[in-house]
């Protein structure tokens, strides 16, 4: 439904109908409406009907009038809250207070309608509330499957299907028509005077930016108009056409896309953007856009979209760019990106997943290419590009699942890639083998007895140079496989009443192709030449096993409160201890580790290094070292119970959360030679604000002497430490602390502490209308184009803190990052994003506002990133609508000109 009422607009036509509007809103509108001299009034012999009174009680009128002698198909129905009356001698109803009229395919709703069978006309008006004296009730007509039309009044022939509309007001597909009058022809084709067609929804005279259309035919999708002239903001400007074609399309439709035009003072004069738009049908498009550079540059994106409803829906964008921003002569650098994503309705094929997230190229691609992805800070200064494609099946009534996926990572820094071509993962659930599916009571102690089954497999290229990925030999000498099975056996039960046990076996076997031998050059100096490792093809294995046993409970302590709000404080602890066994696999025995040795050469002896053969495999393999030890945990929570609000009629204590979580935890391995306590960690999480803030903290604790020496080193004097088998606290020491972290991070806004509302209808995914799907794929393609000014503030928090000490060096980072933004007015919104590092009191570079003005129907936005080799900024005022997104005015300060900043 249109939820806009258009205004009788002045200064473009006279009004000479008897029935038409005389006056609009007296306060807003005493200005617009300009009658011509001569002109009848309305009729205002029944002015008291034409308005109901707020909390009256409606008196219900309904009437069917008859079919006329005329042969008339149908039967007009009419309705009418406030009251109606019938002059039967002259065939004509009148029907007041939010009537409503029926023929055919034919709806009309308005405060006042009149009904004449004899001359089949209805004409509908508003009406004039007496305590505001504003325009109320204006109607509302639709005919088929048109969009509705609001006016302030109309006359309607419903024999003919001919009629005549005052400052008519509807929208298609983002044009809106308003002002003037509008006339039916007939069912294809309506006759429009002095209406403005714009993209702006306010009705005159808000509307902005439009083109007056003085007269003009109205098609199904198109209007031919007449002489027509651009008005902004109410003005009239010089710009005119005697005649005009102006598209309202209900589909999609090709077009060219216009550029915007700029100077780059590396790359020379630019023409950015520009291309062609194909819609090929309702399920694909392709959006084709380059750039040229005037120093022969070049920048070219295609873009395609996809969407099948309740199936799967995607984006695919290949890009490519030549860019010389060195001297004029040398080789352009050649530049390349692809993304590709797709989703899949979780409905479409119930137990089958496909999913895919694809970025790769070339890691110069966003320093070079800036301009494709709009100067994204985010973009410009990542480390790392990363892709997955992925195939999930499960089968109904079975355990068994499957997962394929291809994996991609790059490092943009190291300027290397890894490939995962493909990974796959079958698995099955955990079974009891023991119990059975008609058991009845209790389950015995075997029967608890549960068995599991996963394999790994994948085919890996891992750190290839980005210079040697599609070279012949690279796949061949370079690609690493390998298969990796584990079976956990598990066994759980309950014992004297409180305790928890639990026992258990891992066992894990790797398969692979290759392995490693490491090896000495003869004549090799201890410490001046690394060893050669070559990598043999043949099959190898390794298998592992471990073996654990353990027990927990709980242990509960409450305080109580006589007296306030707190009614008691409780405290849960929960202790494990574990024993966990697993063999020396480092043992010569197994085979896995081997030890290269180097030739005595004099004055040196010979240097031997100990390895294992699977230490560049996929999964690695076992490590080396017997364990047999004890494994000490405890956890802590502690939760307040309060009395409930005062508004709180359920009368039922809140308990709020003070502690999460504080856990301590070590291992003593009995099988050490020495140092058998392993460091004592602990970690710690809550939330405050109503659980809005995050609290975590971690650390570790050495419990050791550590003792500082001293040696020699080219002629200097260097310390270093080293541990020895002696508790810290045997000499009255608390245990150093080695390393700790504290982090705190929050999303706040005005709505934070308000009561989170239902949903409407439309607004979650699943019920969302193919308009509004369209609206959030345009926001998902650019976030930055979307902002919202029905949220005053927000503010993103993230606080970390680092610390470590070995004795000798020393080192901590303490940094505050802050992002968010604020509503300066409902019109008003700036945006920012910081970073601020505490030790070195200075912000840092990846410091950016953004200033955001809303026009209505215009944004203007403003991008500022003041610091750094990213410094820059970008003005840019473009129209809201989608079908003119092109129409923009832009000014910008790339990075790339930083000389020239200012």
């Amino acid at each position: 439904m249109v939820n806009i009422m258009t205004p009788a607009r002045a200064g473009h036509r006279y009004i000479t109908v008897k029935d038409t509007i005389i006056k609009l809103d007296s306060v807003r509108d005493k200005k617009l409406l300009k009658i011509k001299p001569g002109a009848k009034a309305a009729n205002t012999k029944n002015t008291a009907r034409n308005f109901t009174a707020p909390n009256a009680n409606p008196l219900t009128a309904k009437r069917d009038t008859t079919p006329s002698a005329g042969g008339l198909k149908s039967v007009v129905k009419a309705v009418a809250e406030d009251s109606s009356y019938v002059d039967n001698e002259n065939k004509i109803s009148y029907w007041y207070g939010k009537a409503r009229v029926t023929y055919e395919d034919f709806e009309l709703d308005a405060e006042y309608i009149r009904v004449d069978e004899k001359k089949h006309l209805i004409f509908a008006r508003g009406a004039i509330d007496p305590k505001t004296r504003r325009y109320i009730g204006r109607p509302l007509s639709k005919s088929g499957k048109e969009k509705p039309v609001a006016s302030d009044s109309l006359l309607f022939d419903y024999k003919t299907k001919k009629g005549k509309i005052w400052n008519p007001a509807s929208e298609q597909e983002g044009n809106f028509i308003s002002g003037g009058q509008a006339k039916r022809l007939n069912e294809n084709e309506v006759a429009y005077r002095n209406v403005i067609f714009s993209t702006c929804d306010l009705p005159f005279p808000e509307t902005h930016f439009g083109i007056v259309i003085t007269k003009g035919i109205g098609q199904k999708n198109r209007i031919i108009s007449g002489p027509a002239y651009l008005e902004i903001a109410g003005v009239p400007l010089p710009l005119a056409i005697p005649f005009g074609f102006f598209p309202k399309p209900d589909s999609k439709s090709s077009g060219v896309i216009l550029p915007t035009f700029g100077e780059d003072q590396k790359l020379g004069f630019y023409l950015r953007n520009f291309g062609y738009y194909i819609g090929l049908n309702d399920n694909l498009d392709l959006t084709t856009m380059a750039t040229l550079y005037s120093k022969g540059s070049y920048e070219i994106n295609t873009n395609a979209r996809y969407l099948k409803r309740y199936k799967y829906g995607g984006s695919l964008t290949l890009s490519y760019g030549s860019h010389n921003y060195g001297l004029a002569g040398d080789p352009a650098v050649k530049d390349f990106n692809i993304t590709w994503s797709h989703q899949q309705d979780p409905n479409a094929n119930p137990g089958t997943t496909f999913s895919a997230s694809v970025n790769a190229g070339t890691s110069s691609f966003y320093r070079n290419s800036p301009g494709q992805n709009n100067y994204n800070l985010t973009q410009l200064t990542q480390n790392n590009l990363r892709s997955s494609i992925s195939y999930g099946k499960t089968w109904p009534n079975s355990p068994f699942n499957l997962t394929v996926s291809l994996g991609h990572s790059q490092d943009l820094s190291k300027k290397t890639v890894t490939l995962e071509l493909p990974t796959f993962s079958f698995n099955m659930a955990t079974l009891s083998p023991f119990d059975s599916k008609s058991r009845v009571g209790e389950q015995k102690w075997y029967q608890r007895i549960t068995v599991g089954y996963s394999l790994v497999g994948t085919n890996k290229l891992t750190d290839v140079p980005e210079t040697e990925l599609f070279k012949a030999n690279t796949l061949t000498k370079r690609l690493q496989n390998g298969l990796q099975h584990q079976i956990p056996i598990a066994f759980n039960s309950t014992f004297l009443k409180y305790f928890q046990f639990n026992t258990g076996a891992n066992y894990t076997e790797r398969w692979y192709l290759q392995s490693i031998r490491r090896r000495f050059d003869r004549g090799t100096v201890a410490g001046q030449v690394l060893p050669v490792t070559d990598t043999v093809p043949g099959f190898a294995r390794a298998g592992e096993y471990t073996l654990n046993a353990g027990f927990s409970t709980k242990i509960y302590g409450t305080i109580p409160f006589k007296k306030g709000n707190i009614k008691a404080i409780r405290h849960i602890s929960t202790p494990s201890i574990s024993f966990n066994y697993r063999p020396d696999f480092g043992d010569p025995s197994y085979g896995y580790y081997r030890t290269a040795v180097s030739s005595a050469t004099v004055p040196y002896p010979y240097y031997a290094q100990r390895y294992s053969i699977f230490e560049q495999s996929v999964y690695g393999g076992p490590s080396p070292g017997k364990q047999a030890g004890i494994g000490f945990s405890l956890d802590n929570t502690i939760e307040a119970k309060v009395k409930p609000k005062s508004t709180d009629t359920s009368g039922i204590d809140r308990k709020i959360p003070i502690l999460q979580g504080l856990t301590f935890s070590t291992f003593y391995n009995f099988a050490a030679d020495s140092l058998k306590l392993s460091n004592i960690n602990f970690s710690g999480h809550t939330a405050i604000l109503n659980q809005k803030v995050n609290i975590n903290f971690s650390g570790s604790f050495d419990p050791y002497v550590t003792r500082v020496r001293d040696s020699i080193s080219n002629g200097q004097v260097t310390n270093y430490t080293r541990r020895i088998n002696r508790y810290s606290w045997q000499d009255g020491k608390f245990p150093l602390l080695q390393s700790f972290s504290f982090s705190m991070s929050g999303s706040l806004n005005s709505t934070t502490f308000r009561p989170k509302a239902v949903p409407p209808p439309g607004s979650t995914l699943q019920t969302m209308d193919p308009n509004q799907a369209q609206r959030l794929a345009m926001i998902n393609s650019d976030p930055g184009a979307y902002i919202d000014f029905n949220i005053p503030w927000n503010l993103a928090i993230n606080y970390n803190f680092t610390y470590s000490n070995n004795i000798v060096n020393t080192s901590s980072s303490n940094t505050v990052m802050l992002s968010g933004d604020v509503s300066l007015t409902s019109k008003w919104k700036i945006q920012y994003n910081s970073s601020y590092d505490i030790k070195a009191r200075k912000i840092t570079d990846a410091t950016s506002f953004a200033i955001y003005r809303d026009l209505h129907c215009w944004d203007l936005s403003v991008q500022w990133l003041p610091f750094g080799f990213y410094k820059s900024y970008n003005v840019t005022l473009k129209v809201k609508a989608s079908i003119l997104q092109d129409l923009k005015l832009s000014k910008r300060s790339d990075y790339t000109n930083n000389q020239s900043f200012n």
